[in-house]
């Protein structure tokens, strides 16, 4: 009998459709994205959905997967700048704590403005929300609402990948066979999206009909475009002096056709 992985899962609702029959041995670790950066950076998880700009920043000491990302094209509903301001003129943005790829990419598309802590919000311009307090406050906030993911394609004509699946080095064994299962949970996920819809539903406690709108932004394969779409963050992240170097990506096994 194997050692079972130590697998982190973002305590966001984005995780459903990876989760969503995952028919594999694993201890399953939660958090909020940069809580997950810092426990798979301290050996504490085996593997992980690492935030794409602090895989960057450590990747000498980091494995991906080849075959799994989050990422979107064009809009993803959970990453929003909440601004009653014209974008052009935001000068200053109250960012999350959740999320440091979210940031980087809010300086990578609005360059000029300043960036403060989220308690900072009543004297910002702006506020950066993600996750599922994105979702809910374009559900219920009429304060117009500014999708990074569509600014981001509209910006690169790219996907934006938000976060990669990470796995420290000296890896464990067993990291293959556990993509191969979180592929085949997506497939299931996707061939049946009501069930998915409705299951999240009842655990995260938005409406069916919401969700299924909301995954069917969100892609998992990281194929051609989405690894292009990630060097051209982490090249425009170099640029705004957020990342010393791009990176090369380096994969547990270079395998050319995801599926998922």
């Amino acid at each position: 009998m194997g050692v079972v992985i130590r697998l982190g899962r973002i305590s966001y609702v984005n995780m459903a459709p990876v989760f969503h029959r995952l028919m594999h041995e694993v201890e399953e670790i939660s958090g909020v994205p940069t809580e997950l950066n810092r426990m798979l950076l301290a050996g504490e998880i085996d593997i992980a959905p690492i935030s794409s700009i602090e895989y960057a920043r450590n990747a000498t000491r980091l494995r991906l997967l080849p075959r799994l990302c989050v990422s979107s094209e064009g809009a993803v509903d959970s990453i929003q700048l909440v601004t009653r301001m014209p974008l052009g003129r935001v000068r200053s943005v109250a960012v999350t704590p959740e999320s440091a790829t979210s940031v980087v990419l809010t300086r990578v598309l609005i360059p000029r403005a300043e960036l403060l802590p989220l308690e900072a919000a009543a004297d910002a311009d702006a506020k950066l929300l993600i996750g599922d307090a994105a979702l809910k406050s374009a559900f219920e906030d009429p304060t117009p609402h500014y999708d990074l993911g569509r600014l981001w394609l509209e910006r690169t004509g790219l996907p934006m990948v938000f976060a990669v699946w990470a796995a420290p080095e000296p890896v464990v064994d067993g990291l293959l066979q556990l993509q191969e299962a979180l592929v085949a949970s997506v497939r299931l996920a996707r061939s049946e999206p009501e069930r998915l819809a409705y299951e999240a539903s009842e655990r995260y406690g938005y409406p069916p009909g919401f969700l299924a709108r909301y995954f069917e932004k969100l892609r998992y394969s990281f194929g051609p475009r989405e690894r292009a779409g990630f060097y051209t963050f982490l090249e425009m992240a170099r640029d705004v002096g957020e990342l010393a170097q791009v990176p090369e990506l380096r994969f547990l096994q270079d395998e050319e056709v995801p599926v998922a």
